[in-house]
Order: C-alpha cells, then structure tokens, then sequence
C-alpha cells in the first residue's frame, strides 16, 4: 500500500513559516512541550485502537483503517487548522490498521510485534538524542535528501501496489533474499531520518511562533513517520526469519 511508503509529505518547514499570515492565525502560540503532549495522545488513542485490531483482526479494520488514515493526513495537509480534529481521527483509524497487520504478522511469526515495537521505540529515543545532541545537522540539503528519497520510496510502493493487481512484482522488493533485506535496512534508514526533519519542524515551528493547533499538526506528522517505521520493521523482521 502508498500508505507504508509515505512518510509525512506535509510536515515542511514552509508550513509552519506561511501558516503565520492566513486568516486561521490565534493569539496562542505553539509550543514543544505543547507538541510533546498532543504526540502522547495520538499515540495513546492509537495503542487503545490498535488493541481492538489486534485481539479481532478482520479486512474491514484493515481497509477503513488504511484508506481513512490517509485521507485524514490528505486533509490535514491542506487545512492545518483542522488538525485537532482530524489528528485524533488518524490516530484512531490507523490503529485499527496497525493491530490487524500486527496480528498477522504475529500468527506467522512468534514475537515479531514486540521486536517491532521496542526497535521503533529504540531508534525514536536514539535519533532524538542525536538530534539534541547535533551530531546530525538538519540543513536545506538535508531536507532536500530525504524529501527526495522518501518520495522515491512512495513512488516504488504505489508502483508495486498497482504492479500487484496485474500479477507483477518488483525484484527483491518483498523477498527475503539478502538483497531484499538489505532495501528493507535502506528503507528503515530513510524512515529514520525522516524522525530528525520532523523534530527540527516541531522546534521551528515554536521559533516561527504557529499557531497552536499547528500542535496537533506536528504530532500528526511525526506519528506518520513512527506508523510507517513501524511496518517496516515488520517487513524487515519478517524477512530475516523467513530467509533462516
């Protein structure tokens, strides 16, 4: 699906710049804090909503929960200033999603789901501390790298996605030989550094003084990611255990 291959298209750093002057601007400023406890929300009412699709896993979760995810991000991306409702939403309906695929990788594959989650948890603390600690400067060209290798990767998944309906499969994109784990690692990597642009947008947009639903906006953007690092750790894990 587009949806395991998309990282946050519409966290950049101009929107936090141009929300400042439409008519949607408040007094209320956002903040990092603010953004830190909004993250902490979605994530709660999407492990509440994950549960449910883990403990009854059925294709309806999985197509509600994917489709409706993605078009609460869509709207998001062009009316920020409903974040506050739609992030919660997004939350809630890709939880869905994420419980079924984690039951099913879990019914093929003795503690994968936890493996998963504790790596996303792991490289979420460690590129946090990198990005505090400035060993990784998120300059212009920075950006420009992983917007380009994160749309590259959208590009591959949509193409596989609809290949798929036709019987055709890309090479070594979902197999388990050792190339296919490696673009596995490549793709992890991209995701990964996704997570520094979306913390330095989140610090930005306290710098450009947005407004505070931009809040919700941020912790939308940097969940997206979290979700997409997530599957494919999966992919990656499920991989290696069926190449032993």
């Amino acid at each position: 699906m587009a949806l395991f291959g998309s990282s946050n298209p519409f966290m950049k750093e101009e929107k936090f710049k141009g929300i400042l002057d439409n008519e949607f601007a408040t007094e209320a400023k956002m903040t990092v804090a603010g953004a830190v406890n909004k993250t902490l929300i979605l994530t709660a009412l999407l492990l509440i909503t994950s549960a449910i699709g883990f403990t009854m896993p059925n294709m309806m979760f999985l197509w509600v929960g994917g489709i409706g995810g993605l078009a609460a991000v869509l709207f998001a991306s062009f009316k920020p200033h409903l974040s506050s409702y739609l992030a919660p939403a997004y939350a809630l309906l890709e939880g869905l999603l994420l419980g079924t695929i984690s039951a099913i990788y879990a019914a093929a594959f003795e503690g994968i789901v936890v493996n998963a989650f504790l790596s996303t948890v792991g490289i979420l603390v460690a590129m946090l501390l990198i990005y505090k600690s400035g060993v990784i400067a998120v300059t212009e060209r920075f950006r420009m790298g992983v917007f380009a290798a994160t749309a590259s990767i959208a590009f591959v998944y949509l193409l596989s996605f609809v290949l798929s309906f036709f019987g055709i499969q890309i090479p070594y994109l979902h197999e388990n030989s050792g190339m296919g784990i490696l673009i596995s690692v490549a793709i992890i990597v991209v995701a990964t550094l996704n997570l520094l642009v979306d913390f330095d947008n989140i610090e930005k947009g306290e710098m450009y003084g947005s407004p505070q639903y931009m809040e919700w906006f941020s912790a939308m953007g940097l969940l997206v990611t979290l979700v997409w690092l997530y599957l494919e750790m999966l992919r990656l894990l499920s991989k290696i255990s069926r190449s032993r």
